[in-house]
């Protein structure tokens, strides 16, 4: 999950957005790495795929198995945030690759931008079938005019990151506390892009993911601005956004959710929860965000690229996915959470998965999203 483009407007950037973005085309887009990083590339391989990737999905781990037992060398091209990903494909790019893992509304939009070969349902009905049913055929996210733009590969949810040592959950059953005159300079929101506006949004009773008029913008601002009042920080910095909350110095952080606690977790800070709140006057305060693979259409083609995709969402790589050094994430095969410890599942929130999932908003590209962060860059700077 992570992302954000609010990198493009500032001048900063995080280590979520080094590896995931999320924001508005129309406000600049960051780069994707230029060049391709070939990966243990075999001049002898009977075929070659070039694959852009989030940091993860390039594990060794992950690719070697699949290029020696296919014959098939990767070309790595690693993404530094998804509009820009996206972007690069738009331009042209899209006739050099093959295939690309990154936020799920880009790869859905991959089929309007015309560049997506769309996978047929009945061929990956296996992949489905390990699926958890929330993720099966049809999946409405992923689909373009009832086809399908690939596959869900992993998935998190934005809400409250909590210390538990310092405050109780029931406390954030909704977002009320970053309001609070009590939890003054006690909150941390993330200044990645859109994730900190989307839950703020949502508490201020506006659909981010909905067409909004003047009057919602305007909620929007009035949200924003009385939220910057009460925070002690806006960090970009996933690290020291992390240190703060171990320590006490924040309560909870705001705009993360799962995608900053999992990797806190599994190295024992069980303490660390992300949760979503209840419903707000019938609007769920919960986003789920979730990345997912697509095959370009370049004029090739090929039944490697095919095979590739099947390849990773199945179990073993979806485990392998799930747990990285940059980052803990669940995945939506259902069997790969058999090869999980108990300690992983732990990690994860496992147990808690399909309440923040029935809470929560799906995450999409908001109509809207320029104008809401030019206003978090307005009222920032007013601040």
């Amino acid at each position: 999950m992570k992302k954000g483009t609010a990198e493009t407007m500032t001048g900063t950037a995080s280590r979520r957005s080094v590896l995931k973005g999320m924001g508005g085309l129309g406000l600049g887009i960051a780069a994707a790495s230029s060049g391709f990083l070939a990966w243990r590339r075999s001049a002898s391989a009977a075929e070659s795929l070039n694959y852009m990737c989030w940091e993860g999905y390039n594990a060794p781990s992950i690719l070697d198995p699949f290029q020696k037992n296919n014959d098939v060398s990767i070309a790595i091209d690693l993404i530094t945030d998804s509009a820009g990903g996206f972007a690069k494909l738009a331009a042209g790019a899209s006739r050099d690759f093959d295939l690309v893992s990154s936020d799920s509304p880009w790869i859905q939009r991959m089929g309007p931008a015309g560049f997506c070969r769309f996978i047929d349902d009945k061929d990956f009905a296996a992949q489905y079938e390990d699926f958890y049913p929330q993720f099966r055929a049809p999946f409405v996210p992923l689909q373009f005019e009832g086809k399908a733009t690939g596959l869900p590969t992993r998935w998190g949810w934005v809400g409250p990151t909590v210390n538990t040592k310092f405050d109780k959950l029931e406390t954030w059953s909704s977002y009320a506390p970053v309001f609070d005159p009590a939890y003054r300079d006690k909150i941390c929101l993330l200044d990645w892009g859109d994730w900190p506006i989307m839950p703020l949004a949502l508490y201020a009773g506006v659909n981010p993911y909905e067409e909004l008029d003047q009057a919602a913008l305007d909620e929007v601002r009035k949200v924003l601005r009385a939220a910057f009042k009460n925070t002690r920080a806006i960090v970009a910095d996933l690290a020291v956004a992390q240190k703060g909350l171990l320590d006490g110095s924040f309560r909870a952080l705001i705009g993360g959710g799962t995608y900053c606690t999992s990797s806190l977790r599994i190295k024992g800070h069980d303490y660390i929860q992300s949760i979503v709140p209840e419903p707000k006057d019938g609007l769920k305060q919960g986003i789920i965000w979730m990345e997912a693979t697509g095959l370009i259409d370049n004029g090739k083609n090929t039944q490697v690229a095919a095979d590739f995709l099947k390849y990773i969402v199945s179990p073993d790589v979806a485990k392998q996915l799930a747990i990285t050094d940059a980052t803990c994430n669940l995945v939506p095969n259902s069997k790969a959470e058999a090869l999980f410890s108990e300690e992983e599942k732990k990690a994860l929130q496992m147990d808690y998965m399909w309440t923040a999932w029935d809470n929560s908003q799906f995450h999409t590209v908001a109509p809207n999203i320029d104008d809401m962060l030019a206003i978090w860059q307005e009222e920032l700077a007013a601040r």
